[in-house]
C-alpha cells in the first residue's frame, strides 16, 4: 500500500518545488535578504481595494518620498499579468526604486496561491516591510493608511534597543 502512494508523494513534492522556484518569488526572496529596507506589496489591478490605494495617490507619494526604500509591486491572482499599465497611470511604474513583478498563478480556484515568500496570502492588498532579512511589519488585510506606512518605514530604519536600561527586576527593587 505504501508503494502505491509513493508516486503521489513524489508528485506533491515536485509541485511544491516548482512553486518555490517561480521567478517573482525568487526575486522577492533575494531582495528581502539585502540590508535595504524593502516593501513587498501584493496586489492586483482588478481589486477594488488595490485601486482605491492607487487612486488616493498614497503609493505614488510614499515611493517618491522614500527613494532609499526598495518597493516591489507583485501582482497576484491575476493570471500572470503584472499590471504595469495601471502602475504607470498612477506614476509608480517608472520610479527608480520600484520593481514590478507578477506571479504566474491563476486568479481563482484551488490552484490560486495561498502563500508567497513563505508567508500566508489570503487577501489583497497585502504589504510587508523587511529589513536585513527580517520581517518588520505585515499588513495582511486591506488598504494601507499611508501615514501609518510612513511611520512603519521610519521605525524599521531605527535600531531598537533597551541596552543600558534597568531590568524589570532592578526597577522593582529600587
Amino acid at each position: 500500500m505504501w508503494i502505491a502512494r509513493f508516486p503521489v508523494l513524489i508528485a506533491l513534492v515536485a509541485a511544491a518545488s516548482l512553486r518555490a522556484e517561480s521567478l517573482g518569488e525568487k526575486t522577492i526572496l533575494d531582495a528581502i535578504k539585502t540590508p535595504d529596507l524593502t516593501v513587498v506589496h501584493l496586489w492586483a489591478p482588478w481589486c477594488s481595494n488595490c485601486q482605491a490605494e492607487l487612486k488616493s495617490g498614497g503609493w505614488s507619494k510614499i515611493v517618491k518620498e522614500n527613494p532609499n526604500v526598495k518597493f516591489y509591486f507583485v501582482s497576484v491572482w491575476n493570471d500572470g499579468q503584472e499590471g504595469r499599465a495601471m502602475l504607470k497611470k498612477f506614476e509608480i511604474a517608472d520610479q527608480p526604486n520600484v520593481t514590478i513583478l507578477a506571479d504566474s498563478g491563476p486568479r481563482r480556484g484551488e490552484s490560486k496561491i495561498k502563500q508567497f515568500a513563505g508567508l500566508p496570502l489570503a487577501w489583497i492588498p497585502t504589504t510587508w516591510i523587511y529589513k536585513g532579512g527580517d520581517l518588520r511589519y505585515a499588513l495582511n488585510y486591506g488598504e494601507v493608511r499611508f501615514p501609518v506606512l510612513q511611520q512603519f518605514l521610519e521605525d524599521s530604519q531605527s535600531e531598537w534597543s533597551h541596552k543600558g536600561e534597568p531590568s524589570i527586576e532592578q526597577a522593582l527593587h529600587d
